[in-house]
């Protein structure tokens, strides 16, 4: 196994290769629209795999996943003499999905914001149901500490249970 470093400056150098290469060596139009977003190299350095995004509909993405895979052969012989590996690492093209969620995340951000907005109108507009300290006011009314004394009687008869002897 090769080193976690030197797999992640492979990876790096096949994204610089295969993004060059898509714009000099494939004459397809349907990779016009391409965009090599990253790429990752197992640690043993024999399966690359290289994430891109697309800009268009539908139609595009997939035009672009079967340009790509038409292209797959010419883009492994660019990588293969442009890397100083013994061996060229096979190559799979992922449509990067971070663009779409990043896209959702900022949707529900705005949507929290524009809720935390209605809060706090609806709090600024907002009054206390009854005093603003309805706790603190007159003294209560007498209460007699014997009512706190009572003794708990069992009304079946024999059985008195008293708090303080506990039967």
């Amino acid at each position: 196994m090769a080193d976690p470093a030197r797999a992640a400056k492979l990876a790096q150098r096949i994204k610089v290769v295969v993004a060059e290469a898509l714009g000099r060596r494939v004459k397809d139009p349907r990779v016009e629209s391409i965009t090599v977003t990253d790429a990752r190299v197992t640690n043993d350095l024999q399966h690359a795999t290289i994430y891109y995004t697309v800009f268009g509909d539908d139609i595009a993405h997939a035009d672009a996943a079967r340009a790509l895979e038409k292209a797959k052969g010419v883009l492994r012989q660019e990588v293969g003499r442009n890397i100083t590996v013994r061996l060229t690492p096979t190559l799979e093209f992922v449509a990067d999905q971070i663009p779409v969620n990043a896209s959702n995340l900022e949707e529900l951000l705005r949507e929290a914001k524009r809720r935390d907005a209605e809060v706090a109108a609806l709090a600024a507009s907002a009054k206390h149901a009854g005093e603003a300290d309805p706790y603190k006011g007159d003294a209560p009314e007498d209460i007699d500490e014997d009512d706190f004394d009572e003794e708990d009687t069992d009304l079946s008869g024999d059985n008195e249970l008293d708090e303080d002897a506990n039967r």
